[in-house]
């Protein structure tokens, strides 16, 4: 499965929610594992991202989906990053 890193910021709507953070979490970690996510980690951060996901998803259509299911709660913006192991990174160069 594709593995995505996504990084989140809260929106003014996410902030005045903030202590909700980590139970809505929860609840779109179940939403998303019931579609055949798996989630490899969730955190907290500090600096210019308030939260990280490392997720790996069906495809990509999927994880598209799942990122509109997370942006249509209005508490967070996301920014999705494709993430390669070692072993489709070599994939990758030999066909270069």
């Amino acid at each position: 499965m594709p593995t995505y890193v996504v990084l989140y910021r809260f929106t003014d709507q996410g902030l005045k929610n903030a202590k909700d953070t980590v139970k809505r979490a929860r609840e779109i970690r179940k939403q998303n594992e019931e579609r055949g996510f798996r989630v490899i980690g969730t955190y907290w951060t500090q600096g210019t991202y308030d939260l990280v996901s490392v997720v790996e998803a069906p495809d990509e259509e999927a994880m598209v989906a799942g990122l509109f299911n997370i942006a249509e709660t209005g508490n967070v913006h996301s920014e999705t990053l494709r993430a390669f192991t070692d072993a489709e990174m070599e994939r990758i160069l030999a066909r270069g």
